[in-house]
């Protein structure tokens, strides 16, 4: 697969101030979420997190599924919109991590998920069809069974806050990428109903669940 230019930019941006933060705790610190210093006027850390990673899997991960699914969405909107999707869902992302955390002034957190979650789900949205190998799995997978899973994966992650990771983000960043892709290509509604639907479900119970305080 040869990689758009836009999407080499993106890893390319994530590769390097990951690596910076591995090296430079300082500026690992200055720049990651973090509810408190947000709080007190440094937004920025609401897109400079979003460049952040916590180690080479964690950056790997997200860089991996990032280009299995950035193709599609570039070539159904080209890559201005692709990367105003990829914008409004790390932000997105930011928002729903500072609306559920806004009373815990220490949480922090890291990476590139929120963005690539918006993008996976705007390109499981463009192409429900899609099917995926994966190792150890002796049969292609729906794209979207995955999708969902792994918005299963991240309530898991949330109740149980494993890692310095944005799981929260995961979410916020869905939304802006389910959002943003119905307002590009609004008779997906119509087209594409049933998938819609489904991703939306995950959304739906995460909310359920703040709201009955069980996450």
């Amino acid at each position: 697969m040869n990689m758009h230019l836009a999407t080499i930019a993106i890893i390319a941006a994530n590769v390097l101030l990951s690596l910076k933060g591995f090296n430079d705790a300082a500026f690992f610190d200055r720049y990651k979420f973090q509810i408190g210093p947000i709080k007190a006027g440094q937004r920025e850390r609401m897109f400079s997190s979003g460049f952040l990673h916590v180690d080479f899997s964690h950056l790997f991960l997200n860089m991996f599924t990032l280009y299995f699914f950035a193709d599609v969405v570039i070539h159904w909107f080209g890559p201005i919109k692709f990367l105003i999707i990829y914008t409004i869902s790390l932000v997105g992302g930011s928002l729903l991590a500072l609306f559920f955390h806004k009373d815990e002034p220490f949480y922090s957190a890291v990476g590139a998920s929120g963005a690539v979650t918006g993008i996976l789900y705007a390109a499981i949205l463009l192409q429900p069809d899609m099917q995926l190998g994966i190792m150890f799995i002796p049969i292609p997978i729906p794209a979207y069974i995955l999708g969902i899973l792994y918005m299963v994966y991240s309530i898991y992650g949330m109740k149980t806050r494993v890692g310095n990771i944005g799981h929260t983000a995961h979410f916020g960043g869905a939304i802006g990428g389910y959002i943003t892709t119905l307002l590009f290509l609004p008779n997906l509604l119509v087209t594409e109903t049933l998938m819609v639907i489904l991703l939306a479900i995950p959304i739906l119970i995460l909310f359920v669940l703040q709201k009955t305080g069980k996450i």
